[in-house]
Order: C-alpha cells, then structure tokens, then sequence
C-alpha cells in the first residue's frame, strides 16, 4: 500500500515539474519573441512641403536619396485625372501637373525639378525609375524600351535602347520596360531590372552603355515563356504559390546593390526578392507574402545605413506594408504600415529609399501619389510582428 502511494506521489509531482518546465518554455519564447530588435520609426506627417505653383504629383514611381541625402521622387504627369490639372486646361486656377523629376533637401525644400521630351533622346510614355548614382548623374527607367541618363540639372548624357525595339528577354542592345537602375561604383557598371516584359537583369557600361552580361532567376539564362498567363505587371491566373518557378515573373520590378556587393532584385510578381553575387551566380532568396496574387508583394528594396546593412526593407505595394527583414539570412522580422490614405498608411507603395541618418522615405503610385518620411528612432524590442501605422507618439507636444 505504502509502495503504491508512493508511486502516485511520485507521479504526481513529475506532472507538476514537467508542467512547471513547459511553462518556463513557453515563458522563455515569449520573452525570446519580445526581445526581438528591430529598427524602429515614426512617420513625419508634415514632410515634404507642399508643392509650390499649385502642382500636384501623378502616379509616383521612382525614389532615391543621393550623396548628399537629397530626395529625388518621379511621377507620371500624364496619369493625373482631367480634374487634377483643370489649371493646365485653363478651366481653373488649380491644378498643374509637375514636372516628372523632383529633387527635396533635408529641410523638405524643392530644390531642383525638370522632365519630359527633348532634342538627342526618347522620353518614356510612361515614367519609373530614379536612380542618383556616385558620380552625382541621374538614371531614369521608363515603361517603353529605353534607360536614360542625365546630369543633376536635366542635361541628357546617354540613352541606353531604343523605343519598340526589343527582341526579348536576350536581346543585349535593346530593354522592354525596364523599371530600375543600380550603379555599381567599383566597376562603372549600371544594373538595370527590365522589366515589366522582359525577365532579366542586364548589365551595361556606365559611360557607354557597352552591353556586358545578363542574367534571369536563380542566375539562368532567362525566356520569355509565361506558365502563369500574367498580364504584364500582374500575378498570373494560373500562379501557384506552393510551386517556384525558375524564371523571374512579370515584373522585375527593381535591382538594388548592397555595400558587401551583392545584387537584389525585387521579383515582383513571384512574391520574392533574389540575390546575386556580381556575375550573376544566386546566393539566395526571400519570399514576401507567398499567397499575394493581384500585382504581387515584393516591389522594390533598400538596406538599413549601419555599416553591415543588418536590415533589408522591401516595399509591399499590395498588402501596403514595409517588410523588414534580417538581410544575412531574408529572415522576415517585423511590418508596419496599413492600407489608406492618411500619414503612415499606404495605398500602393511602390519604392522604398534610405537616407544617411537611417530615415525611410517612400513613394505611392496609383492614387496614393504621393512621397512620405519615416524617422528613424533607433533599435527597439517588439512583441509582435505587425507594428502596424508607426504614428509619431506626439505631434507639437500633444499626442
């Protein structure tokens, strides 16, 4: 009897210390979950200034920050509604369209603007794309077949393709519908994403526009085959995100180049973003919302400013949100953002830039039109993913 009671008691307080150890376990993960440092931001809802001369920006498709951590934004005056330019129609005194290519200092003042046709080059029917590169020269991408280079005051220097041109995803002297360029200092090159039909990244001469290598997804040589039936920049009917495929979607929505020399290209409507050392060999990938259908998740990346880049921040223009991402490994960390048009949301954000102090900046095509400013804040410790809408936590004193 006394072996039996013993027995019971035995058992019973080995329940209790397992019960006691699973949960210190489940303790010890939540603490582990609430220890997770991410960089942390507020949105600063009063940059930039508003427009001068009563301008308002179209569809805004094309976002860096230079050297000297100016904001260069591009938009689409040609997207804007008949009642959003009744002024350049003489129908009002508001509004008119701006001009496509907008420069911001750090104060938020519009410092510089220009854009649109003339003598030596294509201007594209449809502009996306900006990129600043070391030497101070600004590359612009377009919806057509060309890439166009110019100084920072609008002087043309170099067209890269020519329009109606393209012969495919191989083609090696002319682009279709490339969206991003990316200049790689150490060796003069210029990266270019092409693009919204084409399924590549290709690779020039900065100076020349000389052809130099391309490349398709996982490093392949690229086609121009559609297993997914997409409509140009959207999620094919027959896409299925339980499968990978081999090749990049439509679109290859931006290329960008990290200080250890790895190549980042935003695969947009395969939901992913794919990395490439130089010449073209894969390293790895991340996959950004893998159930995204519509026009797909992952649509342009920029790096957190500390010397090894820790963070990656991809730019989620159908679930509008920001990703943030441990860039060592493509590991998803945390979100914020939301669906709407007030400051912190998003309604189809479509680049993503970072300014020397650690800054986020963003653009919004479609009718989000529109460029916003994140603050940096500095590391912090977060319980859950989904930071949601990153409101300052006062605004002129007062929350």
């Amino acid at each position: 009897m006394k072996r039996n009671i013993y027995i019971a008691c035995s058992f019973a307080a080995a329940i209790v210390i397992l019960g006691l150890a699973s949960t210190a376990l489940e303790r010890r993960a939540l603490g582990a979950e609430a220890r997770v440092e991410v960089p942390m931001f507020e949105v600063d809802p009063f940059w930039p200034k508003p427009l001068p001369n009563h301008w308002v920006q179209g569809w805004t498709v094309g976002l860096d920050v230079d050297s000297q951590d100016h904001v260069w934004v591009v938009h689409r005056p040609g997207s804007l509604e008949p009642a959003e330019k009744y002024g350049a129609d003489k129908l009002s005194d508001c509004c008119f369209p701006a001009p496509a290519v907008l420069e911001f200092d750090q104060a938020d003042n519009l410092l510089n603007h220009w854009g649109g046709p003339g003598d030596g080059y294509d201007w594209p029917p449809s502009e996306h794309g900006v990129t600043v590169d070391y030497k101070g020269n600004v590359w612009l991408a377009g919806g057509a077949n060309q890439v166009l280079k110019f100084t920072r005051t609008g002087k043309f220097l170099l067209q890269i393709g020519k329009p109606k041109m393209s012969q495919g995803s191989n083609d090696t002297a002319n682009l279709n519908s490339p969206t991003e360029v990316a200049v790689d200092a150490a060796a003069n090159e210029a990266y270019v994403s092409d693009g919204y039909r084409n399924r590549r990244v290709i690779v020039f001469d900065a100076d020349t526009g000389a052809y130099k290598r391309h490349w398709g997804g996982y490093g392949k040589p690229p086609n121009d085959e559609d297993p997914y039936n997409s409509q140009s920049a959207t999620v094919g009917k027959d896409y299925d995100p339980a499968k990978t495929s081999q090749q990049f979607g439509r679109a290859v929505h931006s290329v960008t180049i990290s200080r250890d020399g790895l190549v980042y290209v935003a695969d947009r409507t395969n939901d992913r973003v794919q990395v490439f050392r130089k010449d073209g060999t894969f390293v790895r990938e991340g996959f950004i919302e893998r159930d995204t259908r519509g026009d797909g998740s992952a649509f342009d990346v920029a790096f957190s400013t500390d010397p090894a880049q820790k963070y990656a921040y991809v730019a989620d223009g159908s679930n509008n949100k920001v990703h943030i991402l441990l860039r060592s490994t493509m590991e998803e960390l945390a979100t914020f953002g939301d669906g709407g048009r007030q400051p912190g949301q998003f309604y189809a954000v479509h680049n993503i830039s970072t300014d020397s102090k650690g800054n986020i900046y963003t653009v919004e095509t479609r009718r989000g039109q529109r460029v916003q400013k994140f603050v940096y804040k500095g590391l912090g410790q977060i319980s859950k993913k989904d930071q949601g809408v990153l409101w300052p936590k006062s605004v002129n004193g007062s929350r």
